[in-house]
This record gives C-alpha cells, sequence and structure tokens, in this order.
C-alpha cells in the first residue's frame, strides 16, 4: 500500500520524481554534474584541449621546422609569414611554440604521474600500516620539504647533469612527498571507518583492504592534486630551462625560449610575450581544472 502511495506521489510530482534520481546518482555522477556547471572549469579544459591540439598537430599548422634557421630574418615582429615573429636566429616562433607544448605537456604528464605512483604508494603504506614504517616515510617526505622545491630541483639536475630527463626525475622526486603526505592523511581517516573494520574482521588480507576499500576511497583528493600537479611541473620545467638545467638547444622548450630571449627584451619583446603567455595559459587551464574537481568532489565545497 505505500510503495503504491509513493508511486503516486512521485507520477503526480515531477519535482519529486527529479530529487529521487538525484538521490540514486553516485557521488562521481554528482561530481560530473557539477563540473559541468563550473564555467572556470570549462574554460580550463578548452585551454588545455587547445594547446595539445597544438603541439600533436604543430607540423600540420606550420610550413617551418623549429630547428630552421634563417639569419636573414632574424628578430622579425609578427606577420603574414611568421604569425608570433622570428629570434634572434631568424626560427619562427610560433612553430618553437607549437612543438614545445609537446615538450611542456610530456614533462607534465611524465613527472607527475612518477610522483603520483611513488608518493600513493608511500602515503598507503606509512598511512594504513602505521608505527615506525609511519615515522621513517614521515621523515622522508620531512627532509624533502624542508628544501625549496626549485632549489632541490636544481641540486638534483646539477648531479645528475643537465638535461630534460634528468629535469623530470627532479620534478618527480621534490613533487612526492606532495603526494605522499595528502594520501597518508585520507589513509589514516579511512582506516578506522567502520567498512574497514568490517573487512578486518572478516578475514580479508591487507592488499585486498587496500586495493578494493582503501584506493578507491581516496581517488578524489589524489585526482585534484594530479591536476594542480600538471601545472606545477610545467613551471618548475620552465623554471629549470631559463636556468639551463633543462632542455638543451635546439630543443623548443619555452623556460629555455625566455632565457635566450631575454637579451632581446627591449628591441624584440615577441620573443618573450609568446613563450610567457603559453607558460601562463598552460599554469592557468590546469589550476582552473583543479580547482573545479576540488568543487565537484569535496563535499564540504557543495551546498
Amino acid at each position: 500500500m505505500r510503495s503504491e502511495q509513493k508511486t503516486d506521489e512521485l507520477l503526480s510530482d515531477p519535482s519529486i520524481l527529479e530529487e529521487e534520481e538525484l538521490k540514486a546518482t553516485s557521488p562521481w555522477q554528482d561530481g560530473y554534474r557539477q563540473l559541468k556547471k563550473n564555467n572556470f572549469a570549462i574554460a580550463g579544459f578548452v585551454i588545455i584541449l587547445l594547446f595539445i591540439l597544438l603541439g600533436l598537430f604543430a607540423p600540420l599548422l606550420t610550413p617551418y621546422g623549429y630547428e630552421e634557421q634563417v639569419l636573414v630574418d632574424r628578430l622579425k615582429p609578427p606577420s603574414s609569414d611568421h604569425w608570433l615573429g622570428t629570434d634572434d636566429v631568424g626560427r619562427d616562433i610560433f612553430t618553437r611554440i607549437a612543438y614545445g607544448a609537446r615538450i611542456s605537456l610530456q614533462v607534465g604528464f611524465f613527472a607527475v604521474s612518477g610522483a603520483l605512483i611513488f608518493g600513493t604508494l608511500l602515503g598507503i603504506i606509512a598511512g594504513y600500516f602505521g608505527r615506525w614504517i609511519d615515522m621513517l616515510i614521515s621523515r622522508i617526505f620531512d627532509i624533502l620539504l624542508a628544501f625549496p622545491s626549485i632549489l632541490l630541483a636544481i641540486a638534483i639536475v646539477a648531479i645528475l647533469g643537465a638535461s630534460l630527463q634528468n629535469a623530470l626525475i627532479a620534478i618527480a622526486i621534490i613533487n612526492i612527498p606532495i603526494f605522499g603526505r595528502l594520501v597518508r592523511s585520507k589513509v589514516i581517516s579511512l582506516r578506522e571507518e567502520e567498512f574497514i573494520m568490517a573487512a578486518r574482521a572478516q578475514g580479508m588480507k591487507n592488499g585486498r583492504i587496500i586495493f578494493h576499500h582503501i584506493l578507491p576511497n581516496s581517488l578524489a583528493p589524489i585526482i585534484v592534486q594530479t591536476t594542480l600537479g600538471f601545472g606545477t611541473a610545467i613551471l618548475e620545467a620552465a623554471a629549470l630551462g631559463f636556468l639551463g638545467l633543462g632542455a638543451q638547444p635546439p630543443t623548443p622548450e619555452w623556460g629555455k625560449m625566455l632565457a635566450d630571449s631575454r637579451d632581446f627584451i627591449q628591441l624584440a619583446p615577441w620573443t618573450l610575450i609568446a613563450p610567457g603567455v603559453s607558460i601562463m595559459l598552460v599554469v592557468l587551464g590546469f589550476n582552473l581544472i583543479g580547482d573545479g574537481l576540488r568543487d565537484a568532489l569535496d563535499p564540504r565545497m557543495k551546498n
């Protein structure tokens, strides 16, 4: 009788039916719905998508090669032939920006992936098992965080040698404790939950508990930090490139392009504006996406 009465209410009032449908959705579906309503996050997705397409289709978008030098065209201002002008050795800046998008996005992806994998693993081990393991891993994180990140990255690259690959390794290392501490705090809050205690009481092994219960319930903050980490990694790679410790010539890396153009800031400002604005837009895009994901996935940010 009660079920029939509830069905009649749902059919008679569409607002009740819509409310019931919203209740039936999963947290991920609810987060996706909230993310679609965030115009700033959508703008961030558009910015990053444009740079991804720019990097992928760079050979089709420009007739020049990123190493091609035409000395008679050096320091030419933007024109129909060279949309963003040329640098001090006559290379087309738009071409180098397009190919540089590949470098920056690859550095962001691989550096953040390395930090994500090792940081998450160490954070889960420290948070779940606790005791001396937690103390040891936490002290390692504290040591890494005690140094300014860019100085630690410079020291690592100085030891390994100046190259894009070593810069990538350095960026991954300095971001490991950020992911590790985030995951550790989340695991500590989860391990005392009733469903975890019930799993232990049923004799479930630690590995199964971690991968089937702990990790899935820790994904939301990990996803947000991963997105924000992309922007940070790209900015750090540009800083190392500017100092000559990242990509080496003639690789079209945006930070290195800024360093090569600093002597022409008054004579040819377009040589600095293009790579500087590119770095700013990509970092802004990832930060907008990260903020949108945080608002969508964090229950405390919802009304």
